[in-house]
């Protein structure tokens, strides 16, 4: 699954979260760097970054 950046950094604002709320809610950083750089990740590392967040998995997958 590809997250889309823009619609990731939307619901990071909305949930006043930064990157290392992320880290701090177990997505490891290295992860969450790779994802956002483009590359594809595993469906249940999106549902973890999405429940963190607060939001629905399809409000942040391109």
């Amino acid at each position: 699954m590809k997250l889309n950046k823009e619609k990731l950094e939307l619901a990071k604002a909305r949930a006043c979260m930064g990157t290392k709320d992320l880290v701090a809610a177990g997505i490891p950083k290295g992860t969450l760097c790779r994802i956002v750089s483009g590359e594809d990740a595993r469906p249940e590392t999106i549902g973890k970054i999405a429940k963190a967040l607060g939001v629905d998995v399809t409000e942040i997958i391109e």
